[in-house]
């Protein structure tokens, strides 16, 4: 379990980090709109969010391996559930790009769900 967390955590932190860099880069140097979160905040929670994740679907694999598909859809509903709790805050406050601000943080969210894919597809086709 160690060795695939490991293995994991080697391809996410890099991911997350350069995504990370772009969008810092991006909103510094090319937008001129101040965004309601910082971009480190957003990807501090798609990263957590995909590393536990990724941690339950390994915890649920070696205990119950014909779960594992069930575990991912039903992670990934409440990984949604907790985004637009986490956003909620800006659609209720009076930012006047909102739309941008969404956008910023659903490009890194479907990003960081087709990373996730990727890794539980393969967790999955193991055997």
């Amino acid at each position: 379990m160690k060795n695939e967390l490991l293995a994991f955590l080697e391809r996410l932190l890099p991911f997350s980090i350069l995504l990370w860099l772009i969008q810092f880069l991006l909103q510094q140097y090319v937008f001129e709109v101040e965004f309601y979160y910082s971009s480190f905040s957003i990807y501090l929670f798609h990263f957590l969010a995909t590393f536990l994740i990724y941690l339950s679907l390994v915890f649920v694999y070696k205990n119950f391996t014909d779960k594992t598909g069930f575990a991912f859809m039903g992670l990934s509903l409440f990984k949604m559930v907790v985004a637009v709790i986490f956003l909620l805050p800006l659609v209720l406050s009076e930012v006047n790009a909102v739309f941008v601000n969404v956008l910023a943080f659903f490009i890194p969210y479907f990003l960081f769900l087709v990373f996730e894919t990727l890794y539980a597809v393969k967790l999955i086709n193991k055997t």
